[in-house]
C-alpha cells in the first residue's frame, strides 16, 4: 500500500470517536442492538471455540489472567476479551497464537471495527457493543482453542451475554458497585451477575456473601447447572507462603502467585477450579504451576519498578498502583498493604482519584487505620471524574489529613520535598481510568 493511501486511514482514536457519536449514552444495557449487529456479521458468536464467560464485581481480570497463563502453559491458543483498557484500546483484544497470545495490531483491529461500523449502517449502538461485536468477529476469523470472555457491566444485559452454550460460567466475588445500573441491593446485583448462567453449563463460583450466594445457587438450580462453589466443592489456602488447592480429585501444592495480595490466592484458586470443572481441557500440574506463577495483570497491586514516577517521588520510595474503585476493592488493597507493612514497615501515603459515581467514603475507610495522609488528584481527560474538593471532604470525614494536588507528577514531587526518615510507601488508587493515565505517564503501558 502506498504512503498516501495509508495516511488516509483514520487512526484508531479517530475511529472510536466516530463510533462514539452513534449513541448518546456511554452505557445503555440491553441485547437487541447486539443481536442485530451479530446477525449482520453472520453470527460470529456461533463460530467460536469453547468460551469461558466471567462475571463478578472484583477479580474478573485477575482470574482471567490466571486462566490465560495456565491454558497457554498447557500449549493452547487463547483468545481473550477484557475491559476496560488502561492505555490503548488494543488491550481489550488478545488473539491466541501458538506459544502465547498477543494484543491485536492496529491494522487488524481497525479493519474489524470498520467492518462492524459498515454492517451497523449508522444505527444507534454503544461503543462497547461495537467493540464486543468486533471481538467476536476477530475471534471467529482467527483459529484458537478457547475464548476467555469478560463481562463488561453486570451480566444479564451485558453485550457479552450472547453466547448460548459456553464451556463454563465463572462468577468472581460480588459486591456493591454500579448501583445506578444494577440495583442498590446485593441481591439485585447478584441477580444481574448470575444471569450469565446457562442451562446445563458448569458454574464455578468464588466465595460470596450469604445474600449473593443464595441468588447464585437459586439460578444454578433453575438452569440445572452444576455448581462448583468455593468452600464447598473446592478449597484454596495459603500454607507456608504456598498456594494449596484441593477438591474431590485431590490436592495441589503450588508456588504462590506473582500477583500480590491474599485475594490473588482466591482468584488463582477460582481459575484452577474452573479448568478442573471443564472435562474438555486436560491441564497438568506443571501447567497450573507455570500459569499461577506467570500470570500478570496490570494496575492490580502493581509495583512500579521503572519509569518516570520513580524519578518524581521521594528517592527510595516504594510505589504501587491499584485500579480498585469500590469498597471491596479498597478492602483487598488495604489488606495487601497491611501484609507489606508486616514485612517492611514504611509510612504510607495514598494518592487517590475517583469517578463521581463511586462511594469515596466507603473506599477510603479501608485505609483509615493504615494512613492519615491522603493526596486527592483529578482524573484528567475523563468525563464524570469526582471533583477533588468532594474527594477531599470524604477523606476528612474519616479523620484523614488530605491535601489536593493538580496531577500525579505534582503529588509525587510534593512528597519528594518532605523529610522522611524512611522512604514512604505510596499507593496510587481509586480508578482504572487513573491507573491507565499513570501507566501512560510512566511510559509502561500494558503489552
Amino acid at each position: 500500500m502506498n504512503a498516501s493511501s495509508d495516511s488516509a486511514k483514520p487512526s484508531l482514536g479517530e475511529l472510536i470517536g466516530r463510533l462514539s457519536a452513534l449513541h448518546q449514552k456511554r452505557i445503555d444495557l440491553g441485547l437487541e442492538r447486539m443481536h442485530r449487529l451479530l446477525e449482520r456479521l453472520g453470527h460470529p458468536e456461533r463460530k467460536l471455540p469453547p468460551v469461558i464467560h466471567i462475571a463478578g464485581t472484583n477479580g474478573k481480570g485477575s482470574t482471567l489472567a490466571y486462566l490465560r497463563a495456565t491454558l497457554e502453559a498447557a500449549g493452547l491458543r487463547v483468545h481473550a476479551y477484557t475491559s476496560p483498557y488502561l492505555v490503548r484500546i488494543n488491550e481489550c483484544f488478545r488473539l491466541g497464537r501458538v506459544g502465547g497470545g498477543a494484543l491485536v495490531g492496529d491494522d487488524e483491529l481497525r479493519a474489524a471495527l470498520e467492518e462492524v461500523e459498515r454492517v451497523n449502517a449508522g444505527e444507534a449502538a454503544t461503543v462497547f457493543e461495537l467493540k464486543t461485536a468486533a471481538a467476536f468477529h476477530l475471534f471467529a476469523q482467527n483459529p484458537a482453542d478457547v475464548v476467555l470472555l469478560e463481562v463488561g457491566l453486570g451480566g444479564r444485559l451485558d453485550s457479552t451475554n450472547v453466547v448460548d452454550t459456553p464451556a463454563a460460567c465463572v462468577i468472581t466475588p460480588v459486591s456493591m458497585d454500579h448501583m445506578d445500573f444494577l440495583g442498590d441491593t446485593l441481591t439485585s446485583i447478584a441477580g444481574e451477575k448470575a444471569a450469565i448462567i446457562k442451562r446445563g453449563v458448569p458454574v464455578i463460583c468464588a466465595e460470596q456473601s450469604g445474600e449473593a450466594m443464595a441468588v447464585i445457587e437459586a439460578q444454578a438450580r433453575r438452569m440445572r447447572a452444576p455448581l462448583f462453589a468455593a468452600g464447598e466443592s473446592w478449597h484454596v489456602n495459603v500454607e507456608h507462603g504456598r498456594l494449596v488447592y484441593s477438591d474431590e480429585r485431590g490436592l495441589m501444592d503450588l508456588t504462590a502467585p506473582r500477583l500480590f495480595g491474599r485475594h490473588q490466592f482466591d482468584n488463582a484458586g477460582l481459575a484452577i477450579a474452573t479448568l478442573r470443572a471443564i472435562s474438555a481441557f486436560k491441564v497438568s500440574q506443571a501447567a497450573f504451576e507455570a500459569g499461577i506463577v506467570g500470570a500478570e495483570w496490570p494496575a492490580r497491586m502493581q509495583r512500579i519498578t521503572s519509569g518516570e514516577l520513580l524519578s518524581w517521588g521521594p528517592q527510595g520510595s516504594d510505589i504501587w498502583l491499584d485500579g480498585g474503585h469500590n469498597a471491596e476493592g479498597g478492602r483487598v488493597a488495604a489488606a495487601a498493604l497491611g501484609d507489606l507493612e508486616e514485612r517492611v514497615s514504611r509510612p504510607l501515603v495514598v494518592i487517590v482519584g475517583m469517578m463521581a459515581n463511586k462511594d469515596a467514603q466507603g473506599f477510603l475507610a479501608n485505609f483509615a487505620g493504615l494512613t492519615r495522609h491522603i493526596i486527592a488528584v483529578p482524573i484528567p481527560d475523563t468525563d464524570h471524574a469526582m471533583p477533588v474538593d468532594i474527594l477531599a471532604d470524604a477523606a476528612r470525614s474519616l479523620g484523614m489529613r488530605v491535601e489536593p494536588a493538580p496531577d500525579i507528577e505534582a503529588a509525587l514531587r510534593a512528597l519528594a520535598k518532605l523529610a522522611y526518615e524512611v522512604p514512604p510507601r505510596i499507593l496510587i488508587t481509586g480508578s482504572l481510568y487513573l491507573a491507565g493515565h499513570v501507566l501512560g505517564l510512566n511510559g509502561t503501558p500494558p503489552a
